[in-house]
């Protein structure tokens, strides 16, 4: 297990450095310009003297690798550098930002287990029968249907006729609802049909028969036998959900006007908000790197012979 961590954390630190150099090279590469968009006129109105001071002043005018590798020693002391539109630390924007995004994970998240974990036990626990057949149908709509258009749908039945919850921003519980459920309802399709697929794939393996013959009951091979194993498959696509999460519900967060990492980063990207965005994208690849290594280490406490080095056994 030790020597998976290690693995692992070494696997971190160079994808985090290739991140980096896609991240800065991407915003190399972008069209626009960041020097004209700050100073809010286009290339007609600004004199070749104010773009020079400028330029200047951001260190724009010096070479790419000197200002890549500058920027990649403010990083590693955590300085992202500064918001050119609203000239705040981009670590603070990103950390203003987070409780927001988190909360949406967290609510999200909640929907979809309480959805997919009963629907897909239910439908491989009765396979071929009426809760299959539901459970089955609901992953086909859940998985069919665009986020966006469950979001107004919810929007138009609960917030403009019934009027029970408010349509857009951040508070308490009740603004927490909508969103929640747009964003879980859609991750239940998907993770409930995993989950049942697992199952049953479990549930025609040799231990499981060998464990009926012993005499087990047939909840407690299903539960502590079958589901143990099906886990696997449903995990990693949970940390993949996870890290997607964490990382901002662009859509949603859009839709509901939500004021969390998403949302943050389709501004930044429209105001040309470079040191902004490459802030956004480096938590989001420290985000996913890490959900990954959890989630590998989650394997040896489900699996044993993952632990022990023999996952490939069979």
């Amino acid at each position: 297990m030790l020597g998976i961590v290690r693995t692992r954390l070494l696997q971190l630190i160079v994808v985090l450095w290739v991140l980096s150099i896609v991240t800065f090279s991407l915003m190399k590469l972008a069209p626009g310009d960041p020097v004209l968009t700050l100073l809010r006129a286009d290339e007609m109105s600004v004199t070749q003297a104010d773009e020079a001071a400028l330029r200047e002043e951001l260190g724009f005018n010096r070479p790419v690798h000197v200002q890549y590798l500058e920027w990649l020693g403010r990083v590693l002391r955590l300085d992202f550098g500064e918001s050119l539109i609203k000239g705040k630390p981009v670590l603070s924007e990103l950390l203003e930002r987070l409780p927001a995004t988190i909360e949406l994970t967290l609510g999200g998240l909640a929907v979809m287990l309480i959805i997919a974990f009963p629907l897909g036990l239910l439908a491989a626990r009765y396979p071929g029968r009426l809760p299959d057949h539901l459970g089955r149908m609901f992953a086909l709509i859940g998985a069919s249907v665009p986020v966006f258009w469950i979001g107004l749908l919810l929007i138009y039945a609960f917030a403009f006729k019934l009027q029970w919850f408010p349509t857009m921003g951040r508070g308490g519980l009740r603004e927490l609802i909508l969103p929640s459920v747009t964003l879980g309802s859609g991750l239940a399709a998907v993770h409930a049909r995993l989950l049942r697929s697992g199952l049953l794939d479990s549930l025609s393996q040799e231990y499981i028969r060998a464990a009926r013959a012993r005499g087990l009951s047939e909840w407690r091979v299903f539960f502590r036998h079958a589901l143990r194993a099906a886990l696997i498959p449903a995990l990693t696509m949970f940390g993949m959900t996870l890290g997607s999460l964490l990382a901002g519900s662009v859509v949603v967060e859009t839709l509901f006007s939500w004021p969390g990492l998403g949302s943050m980063a389709v501004d930044a990207i429209f105001q040309r908000d470079y040191p902004l965005i490459q802030g956004y994208l480096l938590m989001t690849g420290a985000f996913v790197t890490a959900v990954n290594l959890a989630v590998d280490l989650a394997y040896g406490m489900l699996d044993p012979r993952i632990r022990l080095g023999k996952g490939g056994s069979g």
